[in-house]
């Protein structure tokens, strides 16, 4: 039973085996996006601010956010809890409760199984079925030979797998429960979703990349609005973020643009 949906769901891949895939798959993604943020305190931030979301998840994970130093405005969660989030996008939220609107959003990728789905669909559960349950071996135990070649394959996939609109619309809805039980104004995934569809207007080149990975329709954001207005409307839509300031001092270690 998929813990954040209540759905019955075939999953060939065992949580221990999922853990190592991300593990395995996170070198690979940093890279992609040139690198960690050297800033400390900028690191903890995000992490304290993910941790708040993390303990409301309905899935127990390792859960570990990062922040990467890709000016293209992105953010990915990988299988088993590695959650990363770009330069270019935090450049671009307004506060922090945007930023939890954003980390909640892909923690709850994980929790609802998205990616474990996701990697069975494009690869096939014929071939997760024979290479899934040596993976764990693979990266853990170094084993060699095919078995590592198999397990490779699927590691060189997951950054590069990208979300239906189903998931995407299951992860704004997931989400927002998040944030109203970690104490963020639910409204703030509506504000985040706003923020995306602008950007997506005015930078499309630059923002490409994010929209094959997280496809963005207005009718999410219609959605969101209706979940939270029936569900979590306690509080205004126009109120003020209380940690809006410290986004923004947090903002100014972020690298300064070359």
């Amino acid at each position: 039973m998929n813990p954040a949906t209540g759905e019955q769901q075939l999953i060939l891949v065992s949580t221990d085996q999922e853990i190592a895939i991300g593990k395995e798959a996170a070198p690979i993604f940093i890279e992609q996006m040139d690198g960690r943020v050297e800033s400390k305190e900028l690191q903890y931030y995000v992490q304290t601010v993910g941790g708040r979301l993390a303990v409301v998840s309905d899935r127990s994970m390792p859960y570990q956010f990062t922040v990467l130093r890709s000016e293209t405005p992105n953010a990915f969660a990988l299988p088993g809890g590695k959650i990363f989030i770009s330069v270019g996008m935090m450049r671009q939220l307004q506060n922090e409760r945007q930023l939890a609107a954003v980390l909640g959003h892909e923690v709850a990728h994980v929790a609802a199984l998205h990616n474990v789905q996701n990697i069975q669909r494009q690869m096939g559960v014929a071939i997760i079925a024979d290479t899934a349950g040596v993976v764990a071996d693979v990266f853990i135990g170094g084993v060699a030979g095919p078995a590592a070649e198999a397990g490779t394959k699927i590691v060189g996939n997951v950054a590069s797998l990208g979300y239906s609109r189903e998931d995407e619309s299951q992860a704004d809805e997931i989400g927002i429960r998040y944030l109203y039980a970690a104490g963020y104004n639910a409204w703030s995934m509506v504000e985040m979703l706003e923020l995306l569809s602008e950007m997506s207007e005015s930078e499309s080149s630059k923002f490409a990349n994010h929209f094959q990975t997280h496809p963005l329709t207005s009718r999410r954001i219609k959605d969101a609005r209706r979940i939270i207005a029936d569900e979590y409307g306690q509080k205004s839509a126009v109120s003020r973020d209380p940690n809006a300031a410290r986004y923004q001092e947090m903002k100014k270690l972020l690298p300064s643009v070359e």
